[in-house]
């Protein structure tokens, strides 16, 4: 067979079903072998659509994700979902067309060096030299993506090993399964969790590539130990446990910031210490003592030195740790903690407040759904006032921070779970970033819900502008964005623009009672600030809130 038909045949020997891409010259022959293959193709309108789209559908399932592109721009246009993909640590295959060997270096037409372009923001990146290399590489590469921690790999096929004959060859990955945790690290820290009075679970994005919420939620019932959870953990921790406090860090709950601040141990489950979440590193849980569950031996001891550390997979590691029953005055005095901070939604004014909106949608949606967020203030109200069931229900651009990121990342995790609700949460900055994919919702009759909460601003930098550079308002006014009900309207999905309060819960039954895909725009306050914030330089304890301003 051709290299372009390997691609394809490997894909499906290895159970892909669903590609999403952008074709283009240097990867034609590859398109050419998939016109009636058994491989389902989503073309999005823009290769980083389709690099997001990917993503999406990897973080809604634990599959791994796969997207095509052309050399060139195309091939650029990837590098950021490589980048954010990386960052969170999603499996990804990312297969790129390259010109033909002989005129690489030559700067041919769309020649780019994809390869060394990409070996920062992937776990590894190929670029095929040999023809009779192609089998092996392809399936390296998708061991490499899905194994122990997993993250982006890519592939730069030149033009002629896709149009040149090649062997097909089996390759068997050479497992190095981490299932054994090191005895000597393990009693030292099942010693420390059963002298400790007041231990604390800080729950990281590695539970949901683990696929250990069981493992988690078992140790947390032998425990009762209070836990807070990363932005991309979230719902990790089941929302019905007593203990369970929230998200921590730079816009986490005050019980949960707070708690970390006071606990004496630190048991730390598949998280990497990100500055968002520590504040100031060399203040945060100053009292704990740290016990380090990663499947990723790196990340031990890179921002904060660990008393014991168990690198294995965290289903094997988990059951392992025993624990005797959290001291009863620190559970409660945590639980106070929780009542006393809790959230309010008694807002006072007549304009739409986007934490009760979002509260009423998490109360009122299915629930298996799946909601997908851009970046910004509305990406820190769904993490505070939305809950989730399984860190697959919420997707979030963590680690990179992606503008651009919920609308395609939707597009992925409603075509990989069809029978599920799928709702894009974005802020009027972000949707404009990727908005040419509601022409991929509409030509695959997706029933996306889109949620825009449109305070005609870049509101996440405009509340920085007004905390920390003297209310200088540079280039955050977006008050001449379209019409975004409008907008929609031209791809053919229906929606509403909502302005007062009165207005919302009616709104959101429309929503999610909507049998195809629907757009709520929510006009908000321009005013409207996320609270609590930990300034820069601070530590989680020294939380901006609404009534200190």
């Amino acid at each position: 067979m051709t290299g372009a038909q390997m691609v394809i045949d490997i894909l499906v020997k290895q159970g892909v079903t669903d590609v999403f891409g952008y074709p283009g010259g240097a990867i034609m022959p590859i398109y050419d072998a998939l016109y009636g293959a058994p491989l389902k193709h989503y073309l999005t309108r823009h290769e980083q659509g389709a690099g997001f789209a990917a993503v999406g559908y990897a973080r809604s399932t634990g599959k791994l994700g796969v997207c095509f592109a052309t050399s060139g721009p195309g091939a650029t246009n990837l590098v950021t979902s490589l980048a954010d993909a990386m960052m969170d640590s999603v499996p990804l295959l990312a297969i790129t067309g390259q010109v033909p060997t002989a005129a690489i270096g030559s700067d041919a037409f769309q020649e780019v060096d994809v390869l060394g372009m990409s070996l920062s923001c992937t776990k590894h990146s190929f670029m095929v030299e040999r023809v009779e290399d192609l089998a092996e590489v392809l399936q390296q590469a998708m061991h490499l993506a899905t194994s122990g921690r997993p993250g982006p790999v890519l592939v730069d096929i030149p033009k002629d090993i896709q149009q040149g004959q090649v062997p097909y060859t089996p390759w068997l990955a050479d497992t190095q399964d981490c299932d054994v945790c090191s005895m000597q690290e393990l009693d030292a820290a099942n010693t420390l969790l059963n002298n400790a009075k007041r231990p604390i679970a800080y729950v990281g994005g590695g539970v949901q590539s683990a696929d250990a919420q069981d493992e988690l939620m078992a140790f947390l019932a032998r425990t009762q130990m209070p836990a807070v959870s990363t932005l991309k953990a979230l719902g990790s921790v089941l929302p019905e446990y007593e203990y369970e406090l929230g998200m921590l860090g730079m816009h986490g709950t005050k019980a949960a910031n707070l708690a970390v601040q006071e606990c004496d141990l630190l048991v730390c489950i598949g998280a990497r210490f990100d500055d968002r979440v520590t504040g100031n590193l060399a203040k945060f849980a100053a009292k704990a003592q740290v016990i380090h569950l990663d499947i990723d031996a790196a990340e031990v001891g890179k921002r904060k030195p660990a008393a014991a550390s168990l690198i294995a997979d965290l289903k094997v590691s988990l059951p392992q740790l025993e624990g005797s029953l959290t001291a009863e005055e620190w559970r409660e005095h945590v639980s106070q903690m929780k009542r006393d901070y809790a959230w309010r939604y008694d807002y006072p004014g007549e304009k739409v407040f986007a934490p009760y909106l979002l509260n009423k949608l998490s109360r009122d949606m299915p629930k298996q759904t799946v909601v997908c967020c851009d970046v910004g203030q509305h990406q820190m109200w769904v993490a505070q006032h939305m809950k989730f069931d399984h860190p697959s229900n919420h997707l979030s651009s963590g680690g990179a921070g992606t503008m651009g990121f919920g609308l395609p990342a939707a597009i992925g995790a409603q075509i990989a779970r069809p029978q599920d609700t799928v709702i894009t949460v974005s802020g009027d900055g972000s949707i404009m970033m990727n908005i040419q994919e509601l022409a991929t919702i509409r030509r695959n009759n997706l029933p996306i819900k889109i949620v825009i909460l449109d305070n005609q601003r870049l509101g996440m930098v405009r509340q920085w502008q007004e905390l920390f550079f003297a209310g200088r308002y540079s280039e955050t006014n977006l008050s001449d964005n379209p019409d975004f009900v409008q907008l929609a309207a031209v791809f053919g999905i229906p929606g509403q623009t909502i302005t007062h309060a009165s207005e919302v819960d009616e709104a959101i039954d429309n929503l999610v009672s909507s049998e195809g895909p629907y757009i709520l725009h929510a006009c908000i306050d321009d005013k409207e600030n996320v609270w609590p914030l930990v300034p820069p330089g601070a530590a989680n304890d020294e939380m901006i809130t609404e009534n200190t301003q």
